[in-house]
């Protein structure tokens, strides 16, 4: 259990500290920035890369919406759920201190902003609502279980699923960045608000419910379609 929890704090370090840092970093440097597009890229890198790295210890979630989706899907144990949740958080945690450190360290450093946070209302990207970034949340993390579920099992082609997932992860992002900042990832969204400045915490609720109950309706649709696949 203790390989399987360090794996889960790695990979979850990774998937923060590469797929956010891109966001902080890299995304807003005038004329060489990498934009959205690089963003949504290095999100979906960091679980292709952790996954093929860790995944044979772990299962490579990353993520307590996988987790506890998997757990639905039956194929996760129940009692492993709250140990992987806290794996997963502190390793987001972990990250997220480590990019503030850097972030600070530049010279002109006036503050983090918004530190790559998840937001709706005034701290969406676009100025999206409640509801809709409640909906894309549910939504997209829905899909993700499903994409982490027919990837892996027994009828997919071996070896491939960190690909599917991390372009699946990359697709996520392309599409709901621009609306919430894309969690999908409580873990995600819980290490970078610590050290946000604005609303993070104060809606940080939603950006646990939201994928946890994706993460739930996704594993129930492909446990209703599984057996006829």
């Amino acid at each position: 259990m203790m390989n399987k929890l360090l794996a889960e704090f790695f990979g979850t370090f990774w998937l923060v500290l590469g797929g956010c840092g891109a966001a902080v970093l890299a995304a807003g440097v005038a004329d060489v920035g990498i934009g959205w597009l690089g963003v949504s890229f290095a999100f979906g890198l960091t679980v292709l890369t952790m996954a093929y790295a860790v995944g044979g210890i772990s299962g490579g979630h990353f993520n307590p919406a996988v987790t506890l989706g998997l757990a639905v899907a039956g194929r996760f144990e129940v009692r492993e759920i709250a140990p992987y949740w806290i794996a997963q958080t502190l390793g987001a945690m972990g990250a997220a201190g480590v990019l503030f450190l850097i972030v600070s360290g530049q010279a002109d450093f006036a503050g983090v902003g918004g530190f790559a946070t998840n937001g709706y209302g005034e701290a969406s990207p676009m100025g999206y609502s409640l509801v809709s970034a409640a909906v894309i949340e549910v939504v997209l993390t829905a899909f993700f279980l499903i994409i982490i579920l027919g990837a892996t099992s027994e009828k997919a082609p071996a070896g491939f699923a960190p690909i599917a997932i991390g372009l699946g992860l990359t697709l996520i992002h392309l599409i709901s960045i621009p609306v919430t900042n894309t969690s999908v990832n409580p873990a995600r969204s819980t290490g970078v608000a610590l050290f946000a400045e604005g609303p993070a915490l104060e809606q940080l609720w939603l950006f646990w419910v939201a994928p946890l109950a994706g993460g739930v309706l996704g594993a129930l649709i492909w446990n209703w379609m599984e057996p006829d696949l």
